[in-house]
């Protein structure tokens, strides 16, 4: 998917233009509560249904909407006053209390052998690259396709980590995509704290929660994933306390292989995975897109097998790699691109280093307009570093916005000289584009290095 191209926004219209589609969103908030609803909750919602175009999950029995309330108010009620998800939170309450006390008190009463932490290790490695290569990457994202042996071996690691079935959770995350950060549709939006978005959102039956699995067509016509969902329960109980049981017989240890491999296990792999729903919208950089709260995040690349990057993610989901940069920790892409050098994973997806570096350089021009802005503000003289500074990168946008216009004409060109010659001369033609898009790719580069010097010479480090 190509980065949204800014080719005729002049440098300081960037922010007006995000303020005016603020405006916009505003508005069109604004005219969606207008109408007032009436004493019953049937008819409250079938009034936000009509308002806002989308279903409301029903209120619960007995809690009635005040009469003069909006439809904001109205869907914000459901929210406040959603029902207990019984067995979700009976789980995500009890293991960790559970942990904290059976796990100290066995280590120091008993034993752990070697072979007993290699287990624990070779199942939080299991099971936490299950979620990322599996049902995130392979299932969710569809970044790449793998072999029947590889997909079913991330399913039944996937099905460890208690996470919910592949119907629930792809489904849930693909419309987190889809509305990232709306406090409404957005099942563990950020804008409704950390709290929520790291695991309030599940112990509780919100109307974000609710899905049918209509966002998933691909996924429920997968045999192998309709018996998993049916019979979840049963897959969980198989995995987590048989499986985990069998290999404590084989290594002598079935208590302390439950106790560790099992319990603890668990507990840190969902953790784990809960900090991307929340830490990672709060900390860290944004160098690819500012319309979102994702962020990149070194440290919890690290506890998440690659998720880390997040900000590019979201801006690029559909690319099998998180952290795009060579050096950058991924070890879920290393583990599908070594997959596909034995033949089990294939079609890996990928976002040219053309538009990726465009995403880059508009986001520093971008942070360019926000450090000019923050010296102006209130002051008549700037200085002349600073002065200077406007002076570069007015000059750079403007370089930038031809590079990306001819960026443009090229993919033109490109469609209309693949419709027209003949097959026999594609090959020439690839060779004739390759060659202009690669002066393409320097320009593009170029403006990154310059815009690089520019902000040093003012003692400022982009991200």
């Amino acid at each position: 998917m190509l980065a949204k191209l800014v080719t005729t926004l002049p440098l300081k219209s960037l922010r007006a233009a995000m303020r005016a589609s603020s405006s916009l969103i505003g508005a069109a908030g604004a005219q969606a509560v207008k109408s007032k609803s009436t004493t019953t909750p049937a008819a409250q919602q079938n009034a936000v249904q009509a308002d806002t175009g989308k279903a409301v999950a029903k209120l619960p029995i007995g809690n009635l909407v005040p009469a003069d309330a909006t439809a904001a108010e109205v869907q914000e009620w459901g929210f406040k006053h959603a029902p207990i998800n019984w067995i979700p939170a009976a789980v995500l309450i009890a293991t960790p209390l559970a942990a904290a006390i059976i796990t100290p008190w066995y280590l120091m009463t008993h034993k752990v052998s070697a072979p007993v932490w290699g287990v624990f290790g070779a199942f939080m490695v299991w099971t936490g690259m299950s979620i990322t290569t599996g049902y995130h990457r392979l299932m969710a994202h569809r970044a790449y396709k793998a072999h029947p042996l590889v997909r079913n071996f991330f399913l039944v690691g996937a099905t460890l980590a208690v996470q919910g079935s592949a119907f629930d959770w792809c489904s849930g995350h693909r419309t987190h995509h889809r509305h990232v950060d709306d406090p409404m549709d957005d099942p563990y939006s950020a804008k409704r704290g950390f709290w929520f978005s790291h695991i309030g959102w599940m112990l509780r039956e919100y109307p974000s929660g609710k899905f049918d699995y209509k966002n998933i067509p691909d996924l429920t016509k997968d045999k192998v994933l309709q018996i998993q969902h049916k019979y979840y329960g049963l897959w969980v109980l198989a995995a987590n306390v048989g499986l985990v049981a069998a290999v404590g017989w084989l290594v002598g240890d079935v208590k302390g292989t439950l106790v560790l491999a099992g319990l603890l296990r668990l507990v840190l792999t969902h953790h784990f995975t809960f900090f991307i729903n929340s830490l990672c919208h709060m900390f860290g950089s944004r160098p690819y897109t500012d319309t979102n709260t994702a962020r990149d995040n070194f440290l919890l690349a690290i506890f998440t097998w690659g998720e880390g990057y997040h900000n590019y993610h979201h801006f690029f989901q559909y690319d099998y790699r998180n952290g795009v940069k060579w050096w950058q920790y991924d070890p879920t892409k290393w583990t599908i691109l070594a997959l596909s050098k034995l033949g089990l994973t294939s079609d890996l997806r990928t976002v040219d280093d053309l538009t990726i570096k465009h995403a880059e350089v508009q986001m520093q021009f971008k942070n360019a307009e926000a450090q000019i802005e923050k010296a102006t503000n209130g002051q008549l003289d700037m200085g002349e570093k600073m002065h200077q500074f406007r002076d570069r990168i007015k000059f750079e946008y403007d370089a930038f916005t031809q590079t990306v216009a001819e960026w443009q004409e090229l993919k033109a060109k490109a469609i209309e000289l693949k419709k027209t010659e003949f097959a026999d001369r594609l090959h020439e033609v690839d060779e004739v584009l390759k060659g202009e898009y690669s002066k393409i790719e320097k320009k593009i580069f170029t403006h990154n290095d310059n815009l690089r010097q520019a902000f040093r010479r003012v003692g400022y480090r982009p991200s």
